[in-house]
């Protein structure tokens, strides 16, 4: 297993060690020990699965008094994924990293608690699958609007398909400071 840090604190890629013949492949997805050792530590304890059509665009998503680390991958197409650091006093706060998740490059990426999250769906459809840390609350579910300038993300889209709720979300500078986490 590889490991690919990024700019942001604890926001980590990993590339499994993919056996391949001419049957198929096989990997671990998920090895509770070999990633303790990498210091993931967490316990999940709920699984989505989400299917996207091309330019289709979700997030930037977080959770905030039940907050979730999250491991995520896709099992088929490619996803544009983005973490952006919303921890209120983080010396990267605002700063954001992106990075391609397919179904061929088998990647994972591990968001702690604190960040936001969001992807887009770049091939014809894509299947994206994550494991999160604490259960899904809908009422706990905060955003950062996708577009906002000051992220700097460049996203592969210009007019993507996105949620009636992902259009309502502000600009991370105009969020309430106690509507972040710490």
């Amino acid at each position: 297993m590889k490991v690919i840090t990024t700019e942001l604190p604890g926001v980590i890629i990993i590339e499994p060690q993919i056996f391949e013949d001419s049957r198929g492949f096989f990997f671990e997805s998920y090895h509770l020990k070999k990633f303790e050792e990498l210091g993931i530590c967490d316990f999940f304890v709920q699984d989505n699965h989400s299917k996207s059509v091309k330019g289709t665009l979700r997030g930037l998503h977080y959770q905030l008094k039940h907050p979730q680390t999250k491991l995520c991958r896709v099992n088929r197409g490619e996803a544009f994924d983005v973490v952006v650091d919303i921890r209120n006093g983080s010396p990267t706060f605002g700063k954001s990293i992106s990075t391609l998740l397919s179904g061929e490059n088998k990647r994972q990426i591990y968001i702690p608690k604190g960040f936001a999250h969001g992807f887009c769906a770049i091939s014809e459809e894509v299947d994206f699958s994550y494991k999160c840390s604490d259960f899904y609350r809908p009422e706990d579910e905060f955003g950062v609007l996708w577009c906002d300038p000051y992220l700097e993300v460049k996203w592969p889209i210009k007019s993507p398909l996105l949620s009636e709720k992902d259009t309502k979300f502000q600009q991370l500078r105009e969020i309430e400071l106690r509507k972040l986490p710490v």
